[in-house]
This record gives C-alpha cells, sequence and structure tokens, in this order.
C-alpha cells in the first residue's frame, strides 16, 4: 500500500507548470509500479514472497539504467530518466522506496511505532523528498516539511485502508498500539467496536499532529511553489477528519472525498498561498 492510487494526487499536480506536471507524473508512475511488483496478498506463500522479491531486483537493475548503466527496459524508466536529468534527482530516494515496498514482502506486522516510521519514511516520505527537488525550494527546512508531510499522508492511508489491508493479511497499526487498547486482529477483523474505534482515534490523532508538524516546518518563502503538497495535504486532511466524523467507520466503505470537495479545496488552498506569499 506504499503509493496510492486514486486521484487525489492528481489534483494537487493541476498547480504544477507544464514540465514539472509531467515530471511528478513520471515519478508516480515509476513509484507505482514498483509498488505494483508486491501488491498483491502474500497470506504466507513463500513462492510468491521470492516471486515478488525478484521482482524488486528488477526494479533496482532499472534504477541502474535510469542513472546511466544502461538502457532503461520500460516505459516508467525510460520517462523516469529524462527527469532525473532535468531536476537532477537523488538516486536515495528512490532506493529508500524500493527498500520500503520490500517491507511489504515479509514484514506484514509491526511491533512499534518506531518501526512504523521507518516504513513510513521509507514509502511516504522518500517520494515527498524527490517531489520538492521538482517543485523547487529554497530553504532547506523544506525537506524537514516534505518527511513530516511524507509520515502524515501514510499514516492518513493506513487508517483508511485498514479494511483492505486486513483482507491481504496485513495490518499497520502496531501491535503495540493494539495491546494498549486491547484490540486483536480479529477484533478488527470484525469492524467498529468502542475499543476499536478507541484505537483508530488515537491513529487519526497521531496522523494529525504530523500534519501540524509539516505546517509549523513549511517555509513561507517556498510556500507557493510547494502548493502542490499543500493541496494534497488538505485533501488528506479532509480524509482523516472524514473518518472522524464517521465514528472512524472504516470498514462499511472506503472513505473518499467528492471530486466537488476536491476542486474546493485546490482553489481554496491555491488563493491561501497567494495571498500569504503576496503579504510576505
Amino acid at each position: 500500500m506504499a503509493v496510492n492510487r486514486d486521484t487525489n494526487f492528481s489534483y494537487s499536480f493541476l498547480a504544477l507548470p507544464r514540465e514539472k506536471r509531467l515530471a511528478i507524473v513520471a515519478v508516480w508512475d515509476f513509484c507505482r509500479a514498483v509498488d505494483d511488483a508486491v501488491d498483491e496478498p502474500l497470506i504466507g506463500n513463500r513462492s510468491s514472497a521470492i516471486d515478488r522479491t525478484g521482482e524488486l531486483d528488477r526494479w533496482r537493475a532499472e534504477l541502474d539504467c535510469c542513472y546511466g548503466r544502461g538502457e532503461p527496459q520500460t516505459r516508467q524508466g525510460l520517462a523516469l530518466r529524462t527527469y532525473i536529468e532535468r531536476f537532477d534527482l537523488s538516486r536515495e530516494p528512490f532506493n529508500e522506496l524500493v527498500d520500503g515496498v520490500a517491507m511489504d514482502v515479509v514484514h506484514h506486522r509491526f511491533e512499534t511505532f518506531d518501526e512504523l516510521y521507518q516504513y513510513c519514511l521509507r514509502v511516504g516520505s522518500a517520494v515527498g523528498l524527490i517531489c520538492i527537488e521538482i517543485f523547487g525550494y529554497r530553504n532547506l527546512r523544506t525537506r524537514d516539511y516534505a518527511i513530516a508531510l511524507g509520515v502524515a499522508l501514510q499514516l492518513t492511508n493506513i487508517i483508511r485502508d485498514v479494511r483492505t489491508d486486513l483482507i491481504n493479511g496485513r495490518v499497520y497499526f502496531p501491535m503495540e498500539d493494539l495491546r494498549n487498547f486491547d484490540v486483536s486482529t480479529e477484533d478488527l477483523s470484525t469492524g467498529s467496536s468502542a475499543k476499536v474505534r478507541s484505537l483508530l482515534a488515537f491513529q487519526c490523532s497521531r496522523a494529525r499532529s504530523y500534519y501540524d508538524k509539516a505546517r509549523g516546518l513549511l517555509p513561507r518563502e517556498d510556500a507557493r511553489q510547494l502548493a502542490a503538497a499543500e493541496i494534497m495535504a488538505s485533501i488528506y486532511l479532509s480524509i482523516l477528519r472524514r473518518i472522524e466524523r464517521l465514528d472512524y467507520d472504516v470498514f462499511s466503505t472506503v472513505v473518499r472525498i467528492s471530486k466537488p470537495r476536491k476542486a474546493a479545496i485546490f482553489v481554496w488552498v491555491w488563493i491561501v498561498i497567494v495571498i500569504k506569499t503576496i503579504r510576505c
């Protein structure tokens, strides 16, 4: 579940000039392709795990080609290579992403939040660090902003997709949290209950703390260039708020934000950023 496939991100990309938008799409397509290599549920199938590890090795080799050690063999690699050169994209975040996706092959439980945090850094923050190189920035604090926002977005995905992940044999909530709220994986599978709602409320509060942290780290001088990231943050924060309004029922349906609401968020965030930057 590393890279989300819905349209939330496409709305934020509309804020970008054409070349940057194409670059972000190329990055996103590559990251989704890596995620697709392990996206099917494993349910303890060792041969499948070996196959998927092999697929990830092929994507690592494709990165070698993207960074000058041959000719990319996929359309995603060919598209990405152009923008690696244009925006001087570091390879390290791509490596982190592949390593994070690899955790989904064999690591179906996280004992502590520290372990989950490392996963979020790899599959969420790493993508953010790639994107800000395309958005452009002047203040190095923007990197810390991208890291915090990447964690916030990933935690939101985990909360929203808990039912789907359970079906696929994965639990992303730390086991220590389940114990603290006296919730078993079977409790999660049966849906909402008072103690499950308490667990989800705690997870939502944690995610909110990372949105707050990102907001506090956003350098004003980089705000306009980071408009796409702020639109994305606002859409995902709206998902979190909707989950809270639904009393944490993420089991009946996948919580989504309507297209008109996304469009309204896009316009509102853009106006706010323009006003703030004019006042600088």
